[in-house]
């Protein structure tokens, strides 16, 4: 499969990048500095910013599916990029994407109607990351792409085990983290078995 990866050079994106690769697919990505990824045959590096849509559509062009681990990074890259990516998607007729978000996200067990992020379930005071995360969320649930969003609660890093819990839009009952590694595990497992279309999926332990 052709896979074009976005965020590849932050902890999950990474991980997913190397999955992939492991497993012999062909992947693009896009990247501000090409120097921090090493060279791999099947490794296609185009230098660019996912805020410019014309560099998104050239990492696109050809793939097969998209997955998405930008951050947040104290700036707006999330919310302005995922729009972009969203389009060349429809431009390019490609409809399969996973992206990576935060349990802020899910839909509040303790208020009916709320994220978790604007909840009394948030222990945070800062809520920028959450709501640049539920502008993607957004713009995806309105889109016509077959999306999944990973909601992976507190993140350390870590190897992936291959054992923990989901839940399509809720996080899992009293689960407290997971691992980059497992994060990364799920990503690539959801986009090839497509259980969790249209979706939020909070990962936990």
């Amino acid at each position: 499969m052709k896979i074009t990866i976005f965020g590849a050079t932050g902890r999950v994106g990474n991980e997913v990048l190397q999955r992939t690769l492991a497993e012999g697919h062909e992947v693009k990505v896009l990247v501000r500095s090409l120097e921090k990824l090493p060279a791999h045959p099947n490794l296609q590096k185009i230098k660019g910013d996912v805020k410019n849509f014309e560099d998104t559509v050239q990492a696109m062009e050809q793939a097969d599916a998209v997955i998405s681990a930008i951050g947040t990074d104290k700036s707006t890259t999330l919310s302005e990029g995922v729009p972009n990516i969203i389009r060349a998607m429809e431009q390019l007729n490609v409809k399969r994407i996973v992206t990576i978000g935060t349990a802020g996200i899910l839909d509040s067990r303790a208020e009916r109607g709320k994220l978790r992020f604007q909840s009394s379930e948030s222990k945070r005071k800062l809520t920028f990351a959450a709501e640049e995360h539920a502008k993607a969320f957004r713009a995806l649930e309105a889109s016509d792409l077959d999306w999944t969003i990973a909601c992976p609660t507190y993140l350390p890093d870590g190897s992936a085990i291959g054992v923990y819990r989901t839940e399509r839009n809720m996080l899992p009952l009293n689960g407290e983290k997971i691992t980059v590694g497992d994060t990364a595990h799920f990503v690539y497992k959801e986009l090839f078995q497509n259980e969790f279309k249209h979706s939020r999926v909070g990962l936990a332990y």
